[in-house]
């Protein structure tokens, strides 16, 4: 173990600064677009299905493949297509559907006597919103966020392919080497790292959520 640590320690250190925030960056702008969108959703409920099966179809396309369709994408507007902003546009994509599907789903599901009630009492619509709805939401929220999370520690280990770096490194290395340690070198930090993140949110989600909806 110790001459494993010595050998690759700090490059493993350095390329998971680099996974945690390709997969911070991408969840975190998915997280600004969606929960608002999410939202708006809920008001505009016709525009809801179209959107949701739009999100859905990107959800559906293999990760691998996704990757590959974003770099003709940004070819054709001129922008860099190896490196950090591919993957994270790749990565935001794949993150949107989740979070916007729970924020959407949850707001719907809050009990219409509620809302009533609250309108009774001279609510305006954005009272109820923040007071009402997204509290009693917030625990589907933050499972799509999650999930949202969960997933794109897996997929970034793809950006490495098109030089966005990432634990993916030692797993492709290890690959085309045949090198087992590698390979573990790359993959087991993934799969903690994907515990880590579930386990803080958890967490988060916990002190976020009032007392009385936690109960």
């Amino acid at each position: 173990m110790f001459e494993f640590l010595s050998e690759y320690g700090k490059e493993i250190v350095l390329l998971t600064g680099e996974h945690i925030k390709l997969t911070l960056v991408s969840v975190g702008a998915a997280i600004l677009f969606s929960v608002p969108g999410g939202i708006a959703l809920t008001r505009f409920g016709k525009l809801a299905a179209s959107v949701l099966g739009f999100a859905s179809v990107i959800q559906t396309v293999p990760s691998l493949a996704l990757f590959g369709l974003v770099i003709p994408l940004l070819m054709a507007v001129s922008l860099p297509i190896i490196g950090f902003f591919p993957a994270f546009l790749a990565l935001f994509l794949y993150a949107l559907l989740p979070i916007l599907r729970n924020t959407y789903t949850g707001i719907r599901q809050v009990d219409p006597a509620i809302r009533e009630a609250a309108e009774g009492i001279g609510m305006t619509d954005m009272q109820i919103l923040r007071k009402v709805e997204l509290p009693l939401s917030l625990p589907v929220i933050m499972a799509g966020i999650r999930t949202s999370v969960v997933i794109s520690v897996g997929v970034a280990t793809l950006a490495a392919l098109i030089g966005a770096g990432g634990l993916g490194e030692l797993i492709f290395r290890g690959l085309r080497t045949i090198n087992y340690k590698l390979m573990l070198a790359g993959a087991v930090p993934a799969a903690l790292l994907a515990l880590a993140f579930d386990v803080l949110l958890g967490r988060v989600e916990r002190w976020l959520t009032p007392r009385r909806i936690s109960r």
